[in-house]
């Protein structure tokens, strides 16, 4: 086992903490899909759709980040989530990120985190501007550090380039080699290799890339993912019924047409 007991438990008294929360608190925001009402002939379904999307956006928003935390913190020095990384990015360094960032959209280069590194430390690091740039994780151990953005499983085209550009600031600011990652908490491609059409060339697979387990046991180690995959599935029979009355509840307010 790779999660100590600890470790389980804290991460199970979070799942409760949200269900629970979004058990009481939940109100229907949206009452009206007429679209999706006439072509599913069913309205009672469309309305419980609306309760499973609002519990997805719930493990989005918070839990992702803060379970992620919970598994870091017996394997490095320093973890914490909503970290701000502030300094100057000098006018060179800036040029040098819009140009990469460039040519990976014009699709003259492809991403390549080595090269990326070394024009961007290469460049002056004076006559710039101050900026912060947040981090969902950030990690230490000794002197390796590590900035890390989630996101979810299926981001869009804008979402990878303001990634990258996220991930090529970092270095600028630390003014060093520091591993600066795009993470996804599982893979929903599942069990062919992750491959989002909109990733359009903007990431190094390897070094830029952590995807379901990978990202995990980065954190935990080997056999991380499998293991939180089976606290949500505790959780989830322990909930399973409350789940389920709340979803004919959300059901049995039809939506308006």
């Amino acid at each position: 086992m790779v999660l100590n007991n600890n470790q389980i438990k804290l991460i199970k008294d979070l799942l409760r903490q949200k269900i629970d929360e979004k058990l009481k608190n939940y109100t229907r925001e949206t009452s009206s899909m007429p679209f999706l009402a006439k072509l599913m002939q069913d309205n009672e379904k469309v309305a419980s759709y609306s309760f499973i999307q609002s519990l997805l956006t719930t493990l989005g928003m918070s839990i992702y980040e803060e379970v992620a935390k919970i598994i870091a913190e017996p394997n490095f020095d320093v973890a914490k989530t909503g970290y701000d990384v502030e300094g100057e990015i000098s006018n060179e360094e800036n040029n040098v990120i819009s140009k990469i960032l460039q040519e990976i959209k014009n699709k003259t280069r492809k991403a390549n985190k080595k090269t990326e590194i070394t024009e961007i430390l290469n460049c002056k690091s004076k006559n710039g501007r101050k900026i912060k740039v947040r981090a969902d994780l950030f990690l230490k151990k000794i002197n390796e550090e590590y900035y890390i953005e989630i996101k979810t499983a299926k981001p869009n085209i804008d979402v990878f380039a303001k990634s990258k550009e996220k991930l090529l600031q970092w270095i600028a600011l630390r003014k060093k080699k520091v591993n600066t990652i795009l993470a996804i908490p599982y893979n929903p491609y599942y069990p062919e290799p992750y491959n989002r059409f909109t990733m359009q060339g903007y990431l190094d697979e390897d070094k830029d890339l952590y995807v379901a387990d990978k990202f995990w046991e980065l954190l935990g180690g080997k056999g991380t993912y499998n293991e939180i995959l089976d606290i949500f599935d505790e959780v989830g029979k322990e909930f399973k019924e409350k789940i389920q009355k709340k979803i004919k509840e959300v059901a049995e307010e039809k939506m308006e047409i």
